[in-house]
C-alpha cells in the first residue's frame, strides 16, 4: 500500500516516526508525500500543550476529509494524543480506522493491515514497556535499527536515549502519556549510533524527556558521561549535541566530558522554566534561583565558549507582577545565548490546572512578549559580538536562485536556533563543514565568509 506519514510535535516523536516508517517500508509498503497518492494516512500526534493538541486534531480532521472522499482506505492516529484521548478520538472522529499508543508503535504495520480489512484496530502496550525491548529479546533489534528511515536530510539525526519521565512537574502530562523514565540499554544505543554514522549522519543529537539522568534506572548511576565518551569513539560524527538537560542533574563529570571530548558541541539546553523560588516550587521543579545561578556560572567558568539555551513558562498560576519582573531581571543578568518562551497551558489532569490564580490569556501573551523583547536585544548584541570570530559551520541548504548557503554553528540546534548565511560561487553540499569568519549579523542570524573548505 501507499502510505503518507505525518509527524507532529517534538524531535522525540520524530524518532518514533522514523522507526515506524522503517517498519512500514520493511513490510513492503511504499511511502508517499501527497494525500491524493495515499491508500493509508498515518498521523503521529502531540498533546504536550494546548497549541500542539489543536494542531494534531486539525490535522486529523483535515486528513479525515480524504476518507470521506472515498480515496483513502484507512486513517491511522498514533502518538501522544492517541495515548491520552484514546476513547474520545474514536468516538468523535469515526473516520479513524486504527489508533496506536506511544508504546505500541512496533505494531503499526499489523494495525494498518487490520484497518484496511475493515476492522477497527487498537494497539497499546503498558506505559512501563520500552519499545524495542521485545525485538531485543527476539534478536531483531538490529533489524529495527537498520530499517529506520531518516527524515532530517541525513546529515544530522536524533538519538532518543530514554523514554518517559519521573519528574512530575505540576504542569506536565508527559508521565501520563509516556510513562516513567526508562533508559534504552547502552549497547542498543551504540548500535543505533553506528548505523546512523554509516548512513552519513555527521551531527548526532541526544534527546529524551531528560538526558541527564540517563542510565540511573538500568545501571544504578548516571551514565550519560560514559555514553558520550563511547559515542565519541564512533567514526563519522563531527558534532554530538545534548538537549534537555535538567540543571539540577548536571554533574562535574558531565562538564568534564563536554570539555575534553572534541566532538561534543559546547552547547547545552537547560529548561529552567522560571526564576522565582515560589513559582519553581509550585511548578514542582527541583532547583532554586540561586542553584540555577550557580549551575550556569559553573558551566561558563569551566567552558567559557559554551552556548546555553533555555525555555521559560510565563503566566503560570499564581505568577504575580513582581515574580514576572523578577524573571525579566534574571534574563537580563544571565544573558542566555538562546531562549524560548511558552505561555502556560492549562492541561487537564495536572495539578497546576486546579491551582488558584489562573492568569488570563491576554496577560500571558503580554508577559511573553516582554520576555522575548528583552532576549531579542541580548541576542542581537551577542550576534554583533560574534564578528571576527572564526569557526566551523555545517551547511544545511541553499537559498533558491542565489549563491548563498544556509549553515549552522555549534551554537545552533536545528529547527530552534539561528543560522549563518555565506556566499559561495561554487557548489557546497548539505552536511559539508566549512571554516568561516563571521563578518556581520542580521538580527538573530550571522553572515560569514569561507576561509577554508
Amino acid at each position: 500500500m501507499k502510505i503518507l506519514f505525518i509527524s507532529l510535535g517534538c524531535d522525540k516523536n520524530l524518532v518514533d516516526s522514523e522507526k515506524m516508517l522503517g517498519m512500514l517500508s520493511g513490510a513492503g509498503h511504499e511511502i508517499v508525500d501527497k494525500e491524493e497518492q495515499a491508500d493509508v494516512i498515518v498521523v503521529n500526534t502531540c498533546c504536550f500543550i494546548g497549541d500542539a493538541k489543536e494542531e494534531s486534531i486539525e490535522t486529523i480532521l483535515e486528513m479525515a476529509e480524504w476518507k470521506k472522499k472515498g480515496s483513502l482506505k484507512a486513517l491511522v492516529v498514533t502518538g501522544c494524543l492517541a495515548q491520552r484521548y484514546r476513547k474520545e478520538i474514536l468516538e468523535e472522529i469515526p473516520e479513524i480506522d486504527a489508533i496506536v499508543g506511544t508504546t505500541g508503535y512496533e505494531k503499526i504495520a499489523e494495525a494498518i493491515e487490520e484497518a484496511v480489512r475493515g476492522k477497527k484496530a487498537e494497539r497499546f502496550e503498558e506505559l512501563s514497556y520500552l519499545p524495542g525491548a521485545g525485538q531485543e529479546k527476539a534478536g531483531l533489534a538490529g533489524k529495527q535499527i537498520s530499517g529506520r528511515v531518516l527524515t532530517t536530510g541525513g546529515y544530522y539525526s536524533y538519538l532518543k536515549i530514554a523514554e518517559g519521565c519521573d519528574k512530575r512537574c505540576t504542569y506536565c502530562v508527559i508521565p501520563k502519556v509516556r510513562g516513567n523514565y526508562r533508559s534504552v540499554p547502552m549497547d542498543t544505543l551504540l548500535k543505533e549510533a553506528e548505523y546512523l554514522a554509516g548512513q552519513g549522519v555527521k551531527e548526532l543529537i541526544l534527546v529524551a524527556q531528560e538526558t541527564t539522568v540517563y542510565g540511573k534506572d538500568l545501571y544504578g548511576k548516571k551514565m550519560l558521561p560514559e555514553l558520550l565518551r563511547k559515542l565519541c569513539r564512533i567514526p563519522g560524527f563531527y558534532w554530538i549535541r545534548i538537549l534537555y538537560c535538567y540543571p539540577e542533574e548536571i554533574t562535574d563529570e558531565l562538564i568534564q566530558v563536554i570539555k575534553e571530548e572534541k566532538k561534543i558541541c559546547h552547547y547545552l539546553d537547560l529548561p529552567i522554566q522560571h526564576a522565582s523560588n515560589e513559582i519553581l516550587k509550585r511548578m514542582g521543579r527541583r532547583t532554586s534561583k540561586q542553584e540555577l545561578v550557580d549551575i550556569i556560572g559553573r558551566l561558563r567558568k569551566e567552558i567559557p565558549d559554551i552556548a546555553i539555551r533555555t525555555t521559560l513558562i510565563t503566566g503560570f498560576p499564581g505568577e504575580t507582577t513582581e515574580q514576572h519582573e523578577e524573571l525579566k531581571q534574571f534574563i537580563r543578568e544571565m544573558r542566555f545565548d538562546r531562549l524560548g518562551v511558552f505561555t502556560y497551558s492549562q492541561e487537564e489532569d495536572t495539578p497546576a490546572a486546579e491551582m488558584d490564580g489562573q492568569v488570563p490569556e491576554e496577560e500571558k501573551e503580554r508577559r511573553k512578549q516582554e520576555l522575548m523583547e528583552i532576549q531579542q536585544e541580548i541576542a542581537f548584541e551577542q550576534a554583533e559580538r560574534m564578528q571576527g570570530q572564526q569557526l566551523y559551520v555545517m551547511v544545511e541548504g541553499k537559498l533558491p536562485d542565489e549563491p548563498v548557503y544556509i549553515a549552522r554553528t555549534y551554537k545552533d540546534a536545528p529547527g530552534v536556533d539561528g543560522y549563518l548565511f555565506l556566499e559561495c560561487p561554487y557548489e557546497i553540499l548539505s552536511g559539508d563543514f566549512m571554516k568561516v569568519e563571521v563578518v556581520g549579523s542580521q538580527e538573530y542570524d550571522l553572515i560569514g565568509e569561507i576561509i577554508t573548505e
